[in-house]
């Protein structure tokens, strides 16, 4: 059995990094015209500030748990930032975004070979350069690390479903096999030229910034690992409010903040194109977008929360705008300022509703991970195909207010197969590591807390702890 593995593996390696699939494609050194500066200069910003989303998670989720566990749910973002950034430079970005099969890259690029500062690449044609694709007006290595990291942060997200009883070793294995098997088929299926998908000769799915490949992938990989994983050892009895709210709203504001290289960012160019009668800049576009959406958002939640439950709180204005950041993300690039100001309200308006029917499902989805970026990535997308217009973004489309009624069907068909994905793929994973490693950790450390048991390490006093004898 092992052998026959090995042949097949063989094999597909041979064909990935063959000719047909490599060569053909390679650069020329010295044959291409410069980077533009400035575009250079947005996309190397815009990538630090996704970086930074990372770290900002981490205070978000890590303001949310008990005291004991919160340097834990702090390594699990922030360990991404190592795992990934290496995974990535080695297969990850080859296998999303270097010319393979519709459903996956090849590994010509494996260790970044051929990735160098060239302007032009196989992603650029004639398509134009201001949606989600290798623009060449920048390096390749500037689009290759603003794309680490969205790598980076989207299995960071699945880390609040399953925080304080997932051993840390076995979070490791994961989020590596995740990052392998599930996000880079996503990222090339829906960015790459040729993904089934994507713009780019696939299925036609609009997802400026990644509503399907980042929020969707990693809200359904969530639901699934808290309930294979099952609930805290005190869900659903013993529960503890939030041990640092100011926590939370500092990782809020950093997020909110990361979120515009996010999406701005995903325009690739801060160029200024002509389309009829119309100017359209789409790094405008959704850095504006950006922020109303996230402006509607908190202040729907706060509105909900004061006219059903008397009180508006910190922690809700925090997901409120989490919850229309999420929302916008697929259609920053492609919609109108009042169409944000929708998004961020209904987006907001279904996760408040979401979150509060999680807890009648008794699923410990200890952050809430799904019902904010699985419900918020759905119905992103889906809004998506009603509000999007070409008068904003001439490499978009129209949606349904526009006449574009068959872009509903669209959507919900990359949907769907972004659940597919995410759910089956996730299970397996899963499963693979319970088998071998385990998953959880002994119920004695879940009550001692991850951070001794875990790191050997606390993140306040002794006299402040807040363990629980069982």
């Amino acid at each position: 059995m092992f052998q026959k593995i090995l042949i097949i593996g063989v094999s597909t390696l041979l064909l990935l990094t063959s000719p047909i699939m490599g060569n053909a494609w390679a650069q020329v050194p010295g044959t291409t015209p410069p980077a533009d500066t400035g575009d250079t200069a947005f996309m190397l910003i815009s990538a630090a500030l996704v970086l930074l989303m990372t770290p900002g998670l981490a205070f978000f989720y890590g303001g949310f748990v008990r005291s004991r566990n919160i340097l834990n749910t702090l390594m699990m973002s922030f360990v991404l930032m190592a795992i990934v950034g290496v995974t990535w430079v080695l297969w990850g970005y080859s296998l999303s975004f270097a010319p393979g099969l519709p459903f996956i890259g090849g590994l010509q690029w494996f260790g970044l070979n051929g990735v160098g500062l060239e302007t032009t690449g196989y992603l650029q044609g004639s398509e134009p350069a201001n949606v989600v694709s290798y623009a060449g007006t920048i390096p390749h290595q500037a689009y290759m690390i603003y794309q680490a990291m969205f790598a980076i942060i989207t299995p960071a997200l699945i880390s609040g479903a399953i925080a304080e009883r997932m051993s840390f070793r076995a979070y490791c294995l994961f989020v590596l096999l995740w990052s392998t098997f599930i996000y880079t088929p996503l990222a090339h299926m829906v960015w790459a030229k040729g993904g089934f998908l994507g713009l780019y000769g696939g299925l036609g799915a609009l997802d400026f910034a990644g509503g399907t490949v980042v929020h969707i992938s990693s809200g359904v990989s969530a639901l699934v690992a808290a309930i294979v994983l099952g609930p805290r050892k005190t869900h659903p009895d013993r529960l503890s409010p939030p041990h640092n709210v100011t926590f939370i709203l500092l990782g809020a504001g950093l997020l909110w903040f990361g979120w515009f290289g996010f999406n701005a960012g995903s325009a690739l160019s801060v160029a200024s194109s002509t389309s009829g009668s119309f100017i359209t800049n789409p790094a405008t576009t959704a850095f504006v977008a950006t922020n109303t959406s996230a402006a509607a958002g908190a202040l729907m939640w706060l509105i909900l929360e004061g006219v059903l439950r008397g009180k508006p709180t910190a922690v809700g204005a925090a997901t409120g705008a989490v919850a229309g950041l999420v929302g916008i993300t697929p259609a920053a690039g492609f919609v109108t300022p009042l169409a944000s100001i929708l998004i961020g309200f209904i987006t907001a308006f279904v996760c408040f509703y979401a979150v509060s029917f999680k807890h009648k499902l008794n699923v410990d989805d200890a952050l809430d991970t799904y019902p904010v970026h699985g419900v918020g990535g759905t119905v992103g997308a889906i809004l998506t195909a009603f509000f999007a217009t070409a008068e904003v973004n001439s490499g978009g489309k129209n949606g349904v207010l526009k006449g574009n009624f068959g872009e509903l069907g669209v959507e919900l068909a990359a949907i769907v197969i972004a659940y597919v994905i995410a759910a089956v793929g996730t299970w397996i994973i899963l499963k693979i590591i319970d088998a071998t490693v385990g998953l959880r950790v002994k119920e004695e450390a879940e009550y001692q807390g991850l951070d001794i048991s875990e790191h050997g390490e606390e993140a306040y006093n002794s006299e402040f702890s807040d363990r629980i004898v069982p």
